[in-house]
This record gives structure tokens, sequence and C-alpha cells, in this order.
């Protein structure tokens, strides 16, 4: 049985801008994936599923195959595609609370299984789409909808290491890191090892980009950057955590 998703053909052509909040990293993280999937020469072979959460709005923003996904499967959903069509490059986008709230069940396995597929998971603090609630990324003393006194870690605990976690549990041939939007260039090549990583057949691949939500976040565009470039790395630290056949594999 095959498998067809693609968009109408009266879209293909089309060029639009993204409907994402002004000041929202998501624009971002998809130039820096679009760019992988360019560079690598993969369009014709990538399913993209999004989650639902401010992620969704990326549905037709590619020409490749995509699937619009409930809240917090993407990740089962494009395991499932890519075990029906091996050949097909899988990639599952998603928030961090659709990656590590309601949805982090289906990414531990994934690792745990090693499932060939590509994950890319956009932190931005909150849960930008339902109005800014607390996540489980949500940094200490930081004020949010749920968390009008800012977060008390004393009663909520420290925000989630999502990429330390999949490292830890992953099996080998594995690939994790984190990016950021202050580094569009590393984040991209963050990116294209991981869609590398799953075309070589090694395992799951992780990664999690740092990013904006100046509507929820209610800051200025100086006081965004700071606190994406600066505040966010405290907790969150920047770089390659699972890379196969290195030392730390």
């Amino acid at each position: 049985m095959s498998i067809e998703l693609s968009m109408p053909k009266s879209w293909r052509q089309e060029t639009k801008p993204h409907k994402f909040c002004p000041g929202c990293g998501h624009g971002l993280v998809l130039k820096a994936l679009g760019r992988s999937i360019d560079e690598l020469g993969i369009q014709d072979k990538v399913v993209f599923g999004c989650d639902i959460g401010c992620s969704l709005l990326a549905w037709d923003f590619f020409n490749v195959d995509t699937v619009q996904t409930h809240h917090g499967r993407t990740t089962p959903v494009i395991t499932g595609i890519k075990r029906a069509r091996p050949d097909r490059i899988g990639v599952a986008y998603m928030g961090d609370g659709g990656g590590y709230a309601i949805g982090s069940q289906h990414l531990v396995n994934a690792a745990m299984r090693n499932e060939r597929i590509t994950a890319i998971l956009v932190n931005n603090a909150n849960y930008g789409m339902t109005g800014g609630q607390m996540a489980p990324t949500s940094l200490p003393g930081m004020k949010t909808e749920t968390s009008p006194y800012g977060r008390d870690p004393e009663h909520t605990g420290m925000p989630m290491q999502g990429p330390e976690m999949v490292a830890a549990i992953a099996r080998e041939g594995a690939y994790v890191a984190r990016g950021t939007i202050a580094n569009v260039r590393q984040a991209t090549t963050f990116i294209k090892r991981a869609l590398e990583n799953q075309m070589a057949g090694n395992g799951f691949s992780f990664v999690e980009i740092l990013s904006t939500c100046p509507t929820n976040w209610s800051t200025n565009a100086k006081d965004t950057w700071h606190f994406v470039e600066q505040e966010m790395p405290k907790y969150f630290k920047v770089g390659e955590i699972k890379v196969p056949g290195t030392k730390e594999e």
C-alpha cells in the first residue's frame, strides 16, 4: 500500500511567508531545516510531520510530503511511516509541549528503540499557542500565565533537559544536539547532521533548538534576543551532546 501525503499541485510552486507571530523563532528553525533538505538533495524523500501547537503552522510551508498529527503524537506517526517506507526520510517537528509533556513517552521510547527518524524540537520555554502557560522548559523565576509570580523550582522542579535525557537513554548510533536561533548557521549544521545520521541508518537523531516567543514573553526586540541568547543557554547548553563514533558514544 502506498502512502500519499503530498500537497495539491497548485501549491507546489507557491512562495509564502510563514504564519507565526512577529519575532517567533519557528521561521528560522524551518529555514535551517529547509536549507538542510536542499543541500542534501532529499526533498523528494522527506516526510514532514508536525505537531499540534505553534508547529502546526508549518503544515503547508514546505514542498514535501506532510502530515499533521495529534498533539504529542508526531514521533510515533513518523516512526510508523518510516517503518512502512524505510526509504523515506522521516522528520518529526514539534514544540517543547508536544515533545516533553504530552509526547514525552513517545520521545523516550523512540530513543530507546533507536528509531531511524529525525526529531526536531523547538524550545521557547512556554506553551505558545494556548496563551503562554508554564512548560517543562520554563526557566526558574519565569513568569507565565500559570506561574504569574515566577516559576518556583521548589514546587515545580527545574527546566527539563531534553537532549541530555535522550542522549542518556539512546543507543549507539544516535545523534543528539541542541542549537539556537541565535546561531542559525550552527543550528543548520546540527539539523543537517541529524538528517545525515538517519540517511546513514545509524539510529535516532534528535535536535532541540532554543527559540523565541515575544508574544507570550511580553518582551521587546532587545529583551527577546537577550533572553534567548544569554539567559536560556545558562540552563540549556548549546552544542552536540551525542555523536556516533566519538568517545561520548
